[in-house]
């Protein structure tokens, strides 16, 4: 009886332990979610200090992912808005607004007082009423570290006539199908019949000439064991269908489309074209182990046509560069297209191609490429009157990448940003592509972007740094009494240069002590020369942060 009351009251006690700790998990959730809403306010308060619309030419946006590029729908317009930016320490997270001249090839930053918060991941359309609108839903906010998240459920608009933001309301957000009414500013709940797709996130979602929604690919978790969780990049396909003489009834169906689809992937960006197709660019393949994850990133483009219920890889033909006569390649045409419609036997592989770059860090950044394969070629754009000769190959195209902003216009097809990983490294991209949809030769580079220029900071640990400062101050202590001991070699002069004092400091103070080195003379002896260099570069730094923060006001 006595080994029997230990172990019930020793069960008991384990009990008690597990509710206080859910007790204190769920107190410090509530806590970081109180100390992100005060974050968001203090950012509000800042924005709303803002009492007039202003534009400024402006040089092309900071490197950002998980914004929102959208065609405005009367002027050859492309707006930018929101996104983020991790710098391998720090997460900064956006609510700016960019507008990209199509003809004029020019950027403009355009603050209108009371925006939504900060925000990444939201959705963003476009829609002709009123002079042109822009619908915000959603989105996260990020801590600073990283380390804490804020998910939205609100529902803005901005009336680009007026340049005016404008918050609808705000709704309890759950993971079903909704409308939402243009005309009386209302949701409605739909309930379709049939099994549709799994819960999952990073998905197509298109609208059919039909009138039908097309589901395709996404990403999704699933708990496997304590701590473990699994991925699952997802290709199947539904449609959600309206059902014929049943107002507001709506039906899911599994579809398996023909064609060359693309390859299992997340994270791609879509866009409609101007003959309702459906246009898929890009993402990434996570190769997923328990102690490591790998991505594969892609650049390639895909159409899905809903007409013919088909997929097709979209090919380059090259820029051309003589001219045939139009018999001849009337004739080639009709053979690839019986060769097309026969589908063949024999389906060539896609070829994959791997391109190492080295940074001036010397991170290896391993890019993988998936090509389409040779024969099989997407949406045909229109016949040319002359026939042409087919150049082997683009020469500039954007780089493989996931979560790429993509707008079309005129039909032409931009991509501008998104991001690719190497090891531990994320670099975010800033650049901008146009591609013309109808002729389908090549991409035109409209804002460039090295990706080995970009600034990575490795994450530090605070103990190692003090200690290492330490260590750095007793080095100088002691070279100062030695150094009145022996004479000054000539052949060793004391000065030394401010580059390799710098690759002892944070990468932040790197650059303010070049600066300030510039103003230490050269017949000042090294510690002292070191530490004049720290103090005009601290000096230097709190003035730019109190520009800033002039700026700010």
């Amino acid at each position: 009886m006595g080994k029997k009351g230990k172990k019930e009251k020793k069960g008991r006690g384990a009990e008690k332990t597990a509710a206080k700790m859910e007790k204190k998990l769920s107190k410090r959730s509530r806590k970081e979610e109180e100390d992100l809403e005060a974050l968001i306010a203090h950012f509000q308060t800042l924005d709303a200090k803002k009492t007039q619309v202003t534009e400024t030419l402006c040089s092309p946006p900071s490197p950002r992912l998980n914004a929102s590029l959208s065609a405005h729908p009367e002027k050859d317009e492309l707006i930018l808005f929101g996104g983020e930016y991790f710098n391998g320490q720090k997460t900064f997270v956006y609510n700016e607004l960019y507008i990209y001249s199509i003809r004029k090839d020019t950027w403009t930053k355009v603050d209108i007082p009371g925006p939504p918060p900060r925000r990444c991941a939201h959705q963003a359309v476009v829609v002709p009423q009123g002079g042109g609108q822009l619908w915000i839903f959603g989105g996260e906010f990020a801590s600073p570290d990283g380390e804490q998240f804020y998910h939205y459920k609100d529902l803005w608009v901005l009336h680009l006539a007026t340049k005016t933001w404008e918050q609808i309301r705000d709704y309890i957000y759950y993971c079903d199908v909704y409308t939402f009414s243009l005309d009386t500013f209302l949701w409605s709940k739909l309930s379709p019949s049939g099994p549709g797709p799994a819960p999952r996130s990073g998905c197509l979602m298109a609208v059919t000439p039909q009138g039908s929604i097309a589901i395709y690919g996404g990403y999704s978790k699933q708990r496997v064991k304590k701590d473990v969780d699994k991925g699952t990049q997802h290709s199947d396909m539904f449609l959600l269908k309206p059902e014929e003489g049943g107002e507001g009834k709506w039906t899911w169906t599994r579809i398996n489309p023909s064609g060359v689809r693309p390859t299992t992937r997340s994270g791609f960006s879509v866009a409609v074209i101007p003959n309702h197709q459906t246009l898929v660019f890009g993402g990434v393949c996570d190769e997923e182990e328990e102690e490591s994850l790998e991505g594969m990133f892609f650049n390639d483009l895909y159409f899905y046509d809903a007409t013919r219920n088909r997929w097709f890889a979209g090919q380059l033909k090259g820029p051309k560069l003589e001219k045939k006569r139009r018999r001849r390649g009337r004739a080639e045409e009709s053979e690839g297209a019986a060769d097309r419609d026969c589908g063949g036997a024999d389906v060539p592989e896609p070829l994959e191609v791997i391109t190492e770059v080295v940074s001036e860090d010397g991170t290896v950044v391993t890019i993988r490429q998936v090509l389409a394969p040779s024969g099989v070629v997407g949406q045909p754009p229109p016949e040319d009157e002359n026939g042409a000769v087919e150049a082997s190959g683009p020469s500039v195209e954007p780089c493989p990448r996931s979560n790429a902003m993509l707008a079309v216009k005129h039909g032409l097809l931009y991509v501008y940003g998104g991001m690719f990983e190497a090891g531990d490294r994320q670099v975010t991209l800033n650049d901008l592509y146009c591609l013309d949809l109808h002729k389908m030769e090549e991409w035109k580079t409209l804002v460039e972007m090295d990706p080995k220029m970009q600034e990575w900071l490795e994450e530090t640990d605070s103990e190692e740094d003090s200690s290492s400062d330490e260590g750095a101050e007793g080095a100088d202590e002691d070279q100062e009494e030695d150094s009145g001991e022996e004479e000054a070699d000539p052949q060793h002069p004391e000065v030394v240069p401010g580059e390799q004092y710098a690759d002892y400091l944070p990468r932040t103070e790197q650059y303010w002590l070049k600066l300030a080195w510039n103003h230490v003379g050269p017949e000042a002896k090294e510690k002292r020369a070191l530490k004049v260099a720290q103090a005009m570069a601290k000096t230097f730094f709190d003035e730019s942060i109190q520009d800033a923060a002039q700026d700010q006001r």
